[in-house]
């Protein structure tokens, strides 16, 4: 990410608006949004393959993990959009460490995004990096897009649900599981 011209742009955009980024509650505005940007839009985090260090598991148990809280910004029109993530995957002989679930949904958080795409990066990532039988991701999250601007709806919650392996392939499975991720 290219600092100064993010600084730039704020400066130009705060003009264009009518305001003056010359005022005193403005003036180090263009550089706090800069630094901002860097955070949200994840511009220092590694690759997601190092967050893949398994174990070995000889078990056949279901991981679950629900409410892993994320933000990220809607690529159509830069607002936040936020929730949480429930993410449940049968492994095959190995498994991760529970943090670097966060961790994961972080690093596809940190991009301009869809929240269809980023639900299915995060069950794609761990399908192919833990080579697992079976995952399903769910996110619900609300959007400042549909909140602060157009329609107005505050409390409306979107849901997004992918399912791979064998929970794509068994409805039972992926109707049990949802039911006991979810609730």
């Amino acid at each position: 990410m290219n600092i100064d011209k993010t600084k730039q742009a704020v400066t130009d955009l705060l003009i264009a608006i009518g305001e003056d980024p010359n005022r005193e509650g403005l003036v180090e505005t263009p550089t706090r949004v800069a630094k901002a940007y860097a955070e949200i839009l994840g511009s220092d985090l590694p690759d997601v393959e190092s967050y893949f260090k398994t174990f070995e598991y000889e078990g056949n148990g279901v991981v679950m993990q629900s409410d892993i809280e994320f933000y990220s910004l809607c690529e159509h029109h830069m607002l936040p959009f936020f929730g949480k993530v429930h993410i449940a995957y049968l492994p095959n002989n190995k498994v991760i460490g529970l943090s670097k679930l966060s961790r994961i949904v972080e690093y596809y958080a940190k991009n301009l995004q869809l929240q269809e795409r980023l639900t299915e990066q995060i069950a794609s990532s761990l399908m192919t990096h833990l080579e697992c039988r079976g995952v399903i991701v769910v996110i619900e999250a609300k959007h400042l897009c549909m909140s602060m601007r157009g329609v107005r709806q505050g409390n409306a919650i979107t849901k997004s649900v992918v399912s791979k392996g064998i929970y794509a392939e068994d409805q039972n499975l992926r109707v049990e599981l949802l039911s006991q991720l979810t609730n």
